[in-house]
């Protein structure tokens, strides 16, 4: 490996996690690198909301792109994208998509597996050929951050014994596949999250959310990487409502 893929790869360490305080621009970027980050870590819904769009892949690839090549030349910290779904179905279309996210200077990605703008996750087969064929166009080094949507698209209350055998076949085949670290958004079950992590041949991604276990917790469990999603773009644009509702004058909606 080389820098600053290395470096990257080294702060995924099970009990000790990277705190990816997600980002959605350049400006803030910059401002979780002066506050301490080790590395950056772009939200997909936190990037279509900052463009006026939803998330889902609405926001174009070419803007996509340039977004990420901004937030890269703009800190001197690894970069990693949450590209959704590759912006493709098929392997072929996935590999050259993110060898074009590579080109950008970033160092990694999610890419998940979900049925983008459908129902459902790709099936696991049909998930680790596109995972192949993303590592094939990328190299060896960058860092392909294989999520399972599993546990986002069932209840929280639902989350059993059977979902986390499924999840860790996932696991299991997208390691085989050539990724580097298994997310696993919507898991706050830290009993379940402790299973996944033992089980997981790859680093585990907890993402944090409001009234979720604390960092200490899910470190306890296993974690190697905790992010925070969407999360930091609403809080920061409710303290700009927030305030500009001070400079205006005028009362917060119903």
């Amino acid at each position: 490996m080389t820098e600053p893929f290395q470096t990257f790869a080294a702060l995924h360490v099970p009990g000790n996690p990277l705190i990816l305080f997600n980002v959605w621009d350049a400006g803030s970027a910059i401002a979780a690198e002066r506050a301490g980050a080790k590395a950056i870590a772009t939200g997909s819904a936190s990037v279509a909301m900052a463009h006026g769009m939803k998330d889902g892949e609405n926001l174009s690839i070419n803007e996509a792109l340039a977004n990420a090549q901004r937030i890269a030349g703009a800190v001197h910290l690894p970069v990693t994208v949450d590209f959704e779904g590759g912006y493709a179905i098929d392997p072929d279309g996935v590999g050259a998509n993110l060898a074009r996210l590579a080109a950008t200077g970033a160092i990694g990605c999610n890419f998940e597996d979900q049925v983008v703008g459908g129902d459902g996750l790709h099936p696991v087969n049909a998930q680790a050929r596109r995972i192949a064929a993303a590592r094939a166009a990328v190299g060896a080094d960058f860092f392909i951050n294989a999520r399972t949507d599993i546990f986002l698209k069932a209840k929280r209350e639902t989350h059993d014994a059977a979902m986390i055998d499924s999840a860790i076949a996932r696991a299991h085949a997208y390691a085989e596949a050539g990724a580097s670290g298994f997310f696993v958004p919507g898991l706050g079950d830290l009993a379940l999250l402790e299973r996944v992590c033992r089980a997981s041949p790859l680093p585990v991604n907890f993402m944090a959310y409001p009234g979720a276990p604390s960092a200490t917790e899910v470190a306890g469990a296993g974690v190697a990487r905790i992010s925070h999603g969407p999360f930091p773009y609403y809080l920061a644009i409710e303290a700009f409502e927030t305030a500009a509702r001070a400079a205006f004058g005028t009362s917060a909606a119903a």
